[in-house]
């Protein structure tokens, strides 16, 4: 039988080996130095240039950048948000925004008109006014990020240092008025300067040259043959104005009448040369102005010019509310009556040369430098004037505001006075006519034109057409424009308006629409432009 012996010695040493070993891993491993913590990295990017940062502990953004000393101003952007908390690899991102305004000069462009005159040939054009650019001070609010600039934007509006002088360049027309034939002389106002149209369209005759008529007085003779007009004088700052007379043949040079600051001047009917005037001292502000409400005749030597016999008919006076405006007055057709209107009223200045008093209405309030006068037409009996009534208000206004005006007629005598057309509007000018003959010569017919607002509410700036009617207001028929054109818009002519007037043998009227002259034939209605550059004013017309 057999047995297998256990070598204990060399058992021994194994397990010691064994042991060791254990222990020598354990002894390395203790001895191995342990791995740091990870500390989270934050970059930081501001004008364009990074940075990276630790990361200790947690915050947001907003403390961060403060641990840091890194300031952030109102303008300027942070992403992410201020109050984002921040992570390992986070990028800041830092916009340094910037805002200034600037200012600077800038020149304005002058631009070129074109504009037709009457009176030179087709092909003959000159510079009226020379160009010259204007300049303007703008500001423009500019944005500025990380030093460069991203925006523009002009703040405020321009500040104009010195307007543009636009280049005028005036040309001939070659438009031509169709030859008809009219009655007496019409006179008008073109460009500053007076014309004159003698029995036939195409007939026109320039009177002046100097370009300085100033509107405010312009009146033929009775026979057409002499006309008064008021320029702008070489002084504008001790007088108003000057009176000139010239022959509407223009054959002759204008004449100074050596009278001077005129409101208003007229022919006195039925006498020879004599003309009547009335009277104002300047003013420093709008209308430059200050009216003596007084009348004067004299009579005129048209050669000479000078003045023979003057004669005061009215005192100078207050003229009542807004009186600094200045009184209208008109004379009758035999020249022995007169007329006037005032800012709340109407009357005559009977034989002894006291104001009477026919028709009073409220006073219209215009908040502007100018005080409204109803113009006055006398029938051509002298028994009745037709003239512009201010009516009560139509709702809430006050009365000085109303929009109401009336068409009015009231005879001399007082004892009629009635509305004849209602809500016609504050510039419709209600005018009757010369006496018109009727068929065979047996009877003499008459009409009244006047103007009618489109807009009965909106008539201070509004739009009108041309109405002729029977002198009672009745068969009131629209001659002008048509109802798909533009209406005829007012314009102030001295005292009043003067945008229409009757031919002396009453077939024809003559209309300012548009700047221009047109002819309406009331029997037939037709109409004919008779100047084109729209610069024209004033009609005037005299057998």
């Amino acid at each position: 039988m057999s047995f297998n012996v256990f070598d204990t010695s060399r058992s021994t040493v194994s397990m010691k080996s064994i042991i060791w070993l254990v222990v020598v891993v354990f002894a390395l491993a203790a001895c191995q130095p342990e791995e740091p913590e990870q500390i989270p990295i934050v970059s930081v990017v501001e004008g364009g240039i990074e940075r990276t940062y630790e990361l200790p502990e947690s915050r947001t953004v907003d403390e961060f950048l403060n641990d840091i000393e890194i300031e952030v101003g109102e303008l300027d952007r942070v992403s992410p948000p201020g109050y984002i908390q921040l992570a390992d690899n986070t990028r800041i991102t830092i916009v340094r925004v910037e805002e200034r305004v600037d200012c600077e000069v800038e020149e304005i462009a002058y631009h070129q008109q074109r504009i037709p005159r009457e009176g030179l040939q087709p092909d003959e054009e000159f510079i009226a006014q020379s160009g010259k650019n204007g300049s303007q001070n703008i500001c423009y609010r500019i944005t500025i990020e990380d030093g460069q600039e991203t925006t523009r934007v002009q703040a405020g509006e321009p500040t104009i240092i010195e307007q543009p002088t636009d280049e005028i360049i005036v040309f001939g027309s070659d438009q031509d008025p169709d030859p008809i034939s009219i009655a007496g002389t019409l006179a008008y106002i073109n460009n500053g300067n007076a014309w004159a149209i003698n029995g036939n369209t195409q007939s026109k005759t320039q009177l002046t040259a100097s370009s300085d008529l100033d509107g405010i007085a312009f009146s033929l003779s009775p026979a057409g043959r002499y006309l008064l007009f008021t320029v702008i004088p070489e002084d504008t700052d001790t007088t108003i104005n000057e009176l000139w007379l010239i022959e509407t043949s223009g054959s002759r040079d204008p004449v100074p009448l050596i009278l001077t600051d005129v409101l208003q001047a007229d022919w006195v009917p039925g006498q020879t040369n004599v003309i009547s005037y009335s009277t104002a001292e300047i003013a420093p502000s709008a209308p430059f102005w200050d009216s003596l409400n007084n009348l004067w005749t004299a009579q005129i030597d048209p050669t000479t010019g000078e003045s023979l016999n003057p004669r005061q008919i009215l005192p100078e006076s207050v003229g009542g509310y807004e009186g600094w405006w200045g009184t209208l007055y008109a004379w009758s057709s035999d020249g022995t009556k007169l007329a006037w209107s005032r800012a709340d009223s109407v009357g005559i200045i009977d034989e002894d040369g006291e104001e009477v008093v026919l028709a009073t209405y409220p006073l219209f309030r215009t908040r502007s430098p100018y005080s409204w006068r109803t113009t006055l037409s006398w029938s051509w009996d002298d028994s009745y004037l037709a003239f512009v009534e201010h009516g009560p208000s139509s709702g809430s206004e006050p009365a000085d505001s109303s929009p109401v005006y009336n068409v009015s007629v009231v005879s001399t005598d007082g004892e009629f006075n009635a509305t004849v057309v209602e809500s016609a509007g504050i510039w419709s000018s209600p005018k009757f006519s010369p006496p018109v003959q009727g068929e065979g010569g047996t009877f003499e017919r008459g009409y009244m034109a006047y103007l009618r607002a489109r807009d009965p509410f909106r008539t201070v700036g509004g739009e009108y057409d041309l109405v002729v009617a029977d002198r009672d207001g009745s068969n009131a028929q629209v001659v002008f424009p048509q109802s798909t054109q533009v209406g005829i818009q007012s314009e102030l002519s001295g005292l009043t308006s003067r945008n229409f007037v009757w031919s002396p043998d009453g077939k024809m009227i003559a209309v300012l629409y548009l700047g221009d002259i047109w002819l309406i034939d009331v029997t037939s209605g037709a109409t004919y432009q008779i100047t084109f550059d729209g610069q024209s004013s004033y009609p005037v017309w005299s057998s």
